[in-house]
């Protein structure tokens, strides 16, 4: 297996990519995204990304966002394998919150 260097994004960069149209996707599970996830996410938990892959709009950027950025580094790195152009965002929802955005609340 090859070494791949995953992208990652801080959050001003994400918010940048995430208003040109990149897709945001949530890797966390179905009580933490229902708890609160960034406005717009779409949900897949990392455990059933790869089994999902097919499912994923192939061209915008997609930016893979976990609570805290550990989980987003996998799902990153899974996708730019998959052929993706993808990125982690540093410091994941909690940075996101912390910075004082908005949250959405609900299921996927």
């Amino acid at each position: 297996m090859r070494w791949i260097m995953v992208r990652e994004v801080d959050i001003e960069a994400f918010a940048a990519a995430r208003r040109e149209g990149a897709l945001v996707l949530d890797v966390r599970e179905a009580f933490e995204f229902a708890a609160g996830h960034v406005p717009g996410a779409r949900w897949v938990p990392l455990g059933m990304l790869a089994g999902n892959l097919a499912a994923l709009p192939f061209g915008p950027a997609v930016m893979v966002i976990c609570a805290s950025g550990n989980r987003s580094r996998i799902g990153a790195e899974l996708l730019t394998r998959a052929g993706f152009e993808a990125a982690s965002v540093r410091g994941g929802t909690i940075a996101w919150s912390l910075s004082g955005r908005d949250l959405a609340a609900g299921t996927a």
